[in-house]
């Protein structure tokens, strides 16, 4: 199905004759659960894809917690939203009982990424960060709907380099992202960057509830049910 037929049948009333009041109504109605029931195609084909990654991936934050190491977090755009909310899901928990843990969001700091943008470039934003803030034994999590962002593939490709652990997310063929040989790189194989974004929301949501089920489990405070106490 072309580009045109998709848009024709997600948004009938822009093509052809003006519709009256209820046929408009009807029209909304439809796009509206047809992106509903392609939000449950995408997410139910994505989870079932990447299930063992995405426990790989808590494995490799909670290990990083245990050794007392940071969480690095950055995108652009949308996604830099994305690692705002990452971070803050860490630092500020939501859930009683579940402790505050080190989250550092790289794209809060406007003088210094003006200031990196300006003098060398935007494709150096992260990795400047990296470089002074990392250190071995840190992890850092890059969002992008592509997958092709070069301001993180440079952070990514340095973060390596000092012995950082990477996981990405990423949207389409996974672009870059899917190459450059990180620890865990969840691919949301979808064209549509809404619904790449929703997966992506939902993945570090869970992200953050499995690693402090590990965590619990470190500490011996899990009930019968498996959440912690």
């Amino acid at each position: 199905m072309s580009n045109k037929d998709q848009l024709s049948d997600l948004y009938p009333f822009l093509h052809g004759k003006p519709q009256d009041e209820a046929g408009m109504r009807e029209a909304l109605s439809s796009s509206i659960r047809q992106k509903a029931a392609n939000h449950v195609t995408v997410f139910e084909t994505y989870f079932e894809k990447n299930n063992e990654t995405i426990v790989m991936a808590a494995r490799t934050i909670a290990n990083m917690y245990r050794e007392n190491g940071r969480l690095f977090t950055m995108g652009n755009g949308g996604s830099s939203c994305d690692a705002a909310h990452v971070a803050v899901e860490f630092l500020h928990p939501v859930t009683t009982g579940r402790p505050a843990l080190t989250a550092v969001n790289l794209t809060t700091d406007v003088a210094m990424m003006t200031a990196v943008s300006n003098d060398v470039g935007y494709d150096h934003v992260y990795v400047r960060q990296i470089i002074a803030q990392g250190r071995a034994g840190d992890c850092l999590i890059g969002m992008s709907t592509s997958g092709n962002s070069a301001n993180l593939m440079r952070a990514f490709e340095k973060a390596k380099e000092m012995g950082l652990s990477t996981i990405g997310l990423a949207g389409m063929s996974g672009g870059e992202m899917a190459k450059a040989g990180l620890d865990q790189c969840l691919v949301v194989e979808c064209d549509s960057i809404h619904r790449i974004q929703e997966c992506h929301v939902a993945t570090y949501h869970i992200l953050w509830d499995l690693v402090h089920t590990l965590l619990a489990d470190d500490r011996g405070g899990l009930n019968k049910t498996g959440e912690s106490e």
